[in-house]
């Protein structure tokens, strides 16, 4: 039985949570699992699994603002997150001598690594996307990537190969050596259920402070004067148990993996952020009718925004030009992602092909 440390970034929920299934399989196969984390991605996954020992282990603040100067700002910020990485790296060393551990998994953290346990490194973002003027910064962005990622054992990326069936586009093309890029599928927590398709709207508000609660602001006026039922989950685990109304709407401070695997299943449209971890979860349960809303600055899900567009994908729209009676019924005019492999069988290909080499 082998001991693993997981640790995801705190940037949103999607770190967290796609590495339930990981950590799943972990468990399953009669491994011990200690998550360190902090923050709502800690939160999520002690509330998942109760009996796995969870470690606070701080990391970097996420580089946005309530304007659209993300690129301005990253680049401001960089000496403060390589101070993160560096504090990250004494934190973890602290850690190592405390406990044993055969395998490190990081989920986006750029510090979480040891020189003598072999250590994974997480990420669909093998190449960034940077506004076009910024093109000799994003050509350099992913050479400095390359050097990072080195540190690291493997790279495993949730995403299907580079080809028509990748949900990532570009973001996910190594720039370096493609034998340490472990092409891993969609990896979700969130699974496919046969219920009755009776709810019309789930409305996920989710991200980083300050745009969480911006869009919060935005689409609870709106979503009150929608027909049907509509259900808006908040995505703020650390306050779970709140639940209100405006008009029909049903908000909720929080729901569990299975209250909000069973609500997507369920809806009939889904109105979200495009960050991946939540077109992952799309793809999984193969839903069609969504709308797209990016976080304002982030350059990663105007991208992934534009990229479903251009395909006929799905509907996307910039957060201050959202107009929820003018928007929807637009959705239906896209055809949804293809037919990709499903978690399930990714996981356990995974665990086969990577996990098992450093646990078994």
């Amino acid at each position: 039985m082998a001991h693993v440390l997981v640790s995801p970034l705190n940037w949103g929920l999607g770190h967290a949570t796609r590495d339930i299934p990981i950590i799943r399989t972990l468990l399953a196969h009669g491994h011990d699992v200690t998550i360190a984390g902090c923050g709502n991605a800690r939160s999520v996954l002690e509330q998942e699994f109760p009996t796995c020992t969870c470690r606070d282990f701080p990391d970097y603040s996420v580089p946005l603002s309530a304007n659209n100067f993300f690129l301005a700002r990253f680049v401001a910020s960089s000496p403060l997150l390589l101070k993160g990485i560096a504090e990250e790296r004494r934190n973890l060393a602290v850690m190592l001598e405390d406990d044993q551990y055969d395998l490190i998994i990081s989920d986006n953290r750029l510090g979480v690594y040891s020189d003598k346990i072999p250590s994974l490194f997480i990420t669909h973002q093998l190449h960034y996307h940077l506004p076009l003027i910024a093109w000799p910064l994003e050509l350099a962005s992913a050479r400095l990537n390359g050097y990072l990622h080195e540190k690291f054992d493997r790279i495993i990326v949730p995403d299907n190969p580079p080809g028509p069936l990748s949900l990532a586009g570009k973001l996910s093309r190594t720039e370096t050596d493609l034998t340490r890029s472990y092409y891993a599928g969609i990896l979700t927590s969130t699974r496919k259920r046969e219920v009755p398709r009776d709810l019309d709207y789930l409305i996920l508000i989710s991200g980083p402070e300050p745009q969480r609660t911006e869009l919060e602001k935005i689409l609870i006026p709106e979503a009150a004067n929608l027909p049907g039922s509509v259900v808006i989950l908040l995505g703020s685990p650390e306050v779970a148990g709140n639940t209100g109304h405006s008009g029909r709407c049903c908000i909720q401070s929080y729901a569990s993996t299975e209250e909000k695997e069973i609500l997507m299943n369920r809806a009939k449209c889904i109105i979200c952020r495009s960050g991946y971890t939540t077109m992952m979860e799309l793809a999984e349960l193969k839903k069609r009718d969504a709308l797209l809303i990016p976080t304002p600055g982030q350059p990663e899900q105007e991208y992934l925004a534009g990229y479903y567009e251009r395909n006929g994908w799905f509907h996307a729209q910039d957060q201050h030009r959202l107009d929820l009676a003018k928007d929807l019924p637009i959705v239906g005019e896209y055809k949804g992602f293809p037919e990709v492999p499903v978690t399930e069988e990714n996981v356990r290909r995974l665990y086969d092909d990577v996990l098992a080499g450093y646990l078994e």
